[in-house]
């Protein structure tokens, strides 16, 4: 096989390459342990979750790192989410895409606190970010799949009233 080539392995599945994210690889043997308990539902979760990382790889063009694929988890996460909240008239429904949210959360890091995104909106700002803009453009970054943007958003605004209000 010349380079750059991958070779499938048993049963199809690719092996662990040297670059693989730790996470990535946590991904596939759980989906692989999950089909051999034949848990399905969480089998096909985390397949479906694979193909989104896979996806995404092609995408950016290289194998993606534990940090990108906990983006791609936290993308996995918001869908869900956001479609259990439009499914007042289907609780079974709701009922079934919070589960896998659950399962999806299981592979992420543990999510930061409110003030611990006000310890960082604090940081922000005390290095020079002034406006909501600037602000989210330090803050994001550090929070990427530990917090949800519209609760680091409530803290800015809070942050900056509380700045107007001093002055």
């Amino acid at each position: 096989m010349g380079p750059g080539k991958r070779g499938r392995g048993h049963g199809g599945i690719e092996p662990v390459e040297m670059g693989e994210s730790k996470l990535k690889s946590r991904l596939r043997t759980d989906m692989n342990d999950a089909r051999r308990r034949q848990d399905k539902d969480r089998a096909r979760l985390l397949s479906t979750l694979l193909a989104d990382v896979r996806n995404r790889e092609i995408e950016v063009g290289h194998e993606l790192d534990d940090p990108e694929v906990i983006e791609v988890l936290a993308k996995a996460v918001k869908l869900r989410n956001e479609a259990a909240e439009q499914m007042t008239s289907r609780p079974e429904l709701a009922a079934k895409e919070r589960g896998e949210v659950e399962i999806l959360r299981e592979y992420m890091p543990r999510p930061l606190g409110a003030d611990e995104i006000r310890q960082l909106v604090a940081e922000a700002i005390e290095a020079g970010a002034s406006d909501m803009g600037s602000i989210m453009g330090r803050v994001m970054p550090q929070v990427k799949g530990r917090a949800e943007g519209r609760e680091v958003n409530r803290i800015v605004r809070e942050a900056l009233e509380a700045r107007r209000s001093e002055t």
